[in-house]
């Protein structure tokens, strides 16, 4: 897939990047073979591979999720500059 000026004048204005008509020249090239090599890696085929999460195989160590410091509320709340009714009071920032 070749990418022209045009398209790369329209990312640019998305992204908010200036670029001069020099630079769209080159990013055109260099988009098309950034383009060229995803589809490259759309053609192998990947059936039957597993996903990875590293490239080291390594076991995540896993524990249970259990609440281990709850009922400090208001000891949390202390620190608050206002409170209302169990929760923290903060400024109206939309009208």
């Amino acid at each position: 897939m070749s990418i022209d000026k045009n398209t790369v004048t329209k990312i640019a204005r998305l992204a908010r990047i200036k670029v001069t008509e020099d630079e769209k020249e080159v990013l055109s090239r260099e988009l098309g073979s950034i383009l060229k090599m995803i589809e490259e890696l759309d053609r192998v085929n990947t059936d039957g591979v597993e996903p990875m999460t590293s490239v080291v195989q390594m076991q995540l160590f896993e524990r249970e999720d259990v609440i281990t410091d709850g009922e400090i509320q208001e000891k949390i709340l202390s620190n608050a500059p206002e409170a209302t009714a169990g929760f923290f009071v903060v400024p109206k920032v939309v009208e």
